[in-house]
């Protein structure tokens, strides 16, 4: 990890720390929810009293709202009062451009900013970040989360295990893109409890229609590059980016990009096969979103088969300047 999970403790005392906010971002997904749950309890375990609050600008996914059923969590949607807090958490966010327009409120607090995260690092947050944690071995931020509990000589209670399971479980595809540290992980959370089949059920939703639209006008206004033995692909939409990058690779594609423009901002969502990634080496979030973003005035970021990127800008010229990045790296 980039920094010892001692100094988290180290930090809290040094601000005295008495109120936190653990900031999620947009759209916040099952891992960022189950990692602000389990995070939660690591911090009281650290200081009795605390007044934590969780909190994600633009609400969190569908799937999250169905597990807000199981988990025993509270997440506050509205924009938070930035200054009554002693300490600021990122979780499962590696840029501030995710946050919004909270990410200014954020930046002008002037307040400690712990990051805990398994994406690539980005630069600007190395700035901002007191202490930085991450960790792109790990399959999810709530292994990171989990082996912080493990390292302070914690044990998650039955409710933080399953939490951790199911972030786990969504972040890796159901376990398709696990590693063996998340395997030993997942066998520690079943032998405290965590029932894997009724665990797995709780990830279940059906596609909604509007989903489904968005998947298929997707794949309609699709535009095929072919580069070598390589097949990408860009297109448009209004909704649902990453559910229709993700369909696009699953029907064939090596590479998916897919936008949403809404005025002069626009939201990209990039995906591509393991078999791309290993064999070109284009890492999605340093290769493509993190200059993607900087050429948009925005940022980017992401895992190497997975990223998202945030900016202002049009589509074609996005869809430019993506495939003299993809040539130059695919010509080294």
């Amino acid at each position: 990890m980039f920094m010892s999970a001692r100094k988290i403790k180290e930090l809290m005392e040094r601000f005295r720390a008495t109120s936190i906010l653990i900031l999620c971002h947009h759209n916040a997904d099952p891992d960022a929810l189950c990692s602000a749950f389990a995070f939660s309890g690591l911090l009281r375990r650290l200081r009795s009293g605390l007044k934590i609050r969780i909190a994600s600008p633009e609400g969190i996914s569908k799937l999250s709202k169905v597990l807000l059923q199981y988990i025993p969590i509270d997440v506050s949607l509205d924009r938070p009062r930035f200054e009554e807090f002693d300490l600021f958490v990122m979780l499962d966010t590696n840029t501030i451009q995710q946050l919004g327009d909270w990410g200014e409120y954020l930046k002008r607090a002037s307040k400690p900013l712990i990051v805990v995260d398994h994406h690539a690092s980005h630069p600007e947050t190395e700035k901002l970040a007191t202490l930085y944690i991450f960790d792109e071995e790990s399959s999810s931020t709530c292994e990171i989360v989990y082996g912080l509990l493990r390292e302070f000589g914690f044990k998650p209670s039955k409710a933080e295990a399953e939490a951790l399971f199911l972030g786990m479980a969504f972040d890796t595809k159901h376990f398709i893109l696990a590693k063996p540290s998340t395997f030993k992980v997942l066998a520690e959370l079943v032998d405290m409890g965590v029932d894997p089949q009724k665990a797995i059920t709780k990830l279940s939703m059906p596609m909604d229609q509007s989903e489904r639209i968005a998947r298929l006008k997707a794949c309609q206004r699709v535009r095929l590059v072919r580069i070598g033995d390589w097949i990408l692909t860009f297109t448009h939409v209004g909704a649902y980016q990453a559910s229709a990058a993700r369909a696009l690779i699953e029907l064939g594609a090596h590479f998916s990009f897919v936008a949403g423009q809404d005025g002069d901002q626009i939201q990209i969502s990039l995906r591509s096969s393991r078999d791309f990634y290993e064999k070109t080496g284009l890492h999605l979030g340093e290769d493509l979103a993190r200059p993607l973003g900087e050429y948009l005035h925005g940022m980017g970021g992401g895992h190497a088969t997975s990223a998202g990127v945030n900016g202002f800008g049009e589509f074609e010229d996005a869809v430019e300047y993506s495939m003299k990045l993809i040539r130059d790296k695919l010509a080294r």
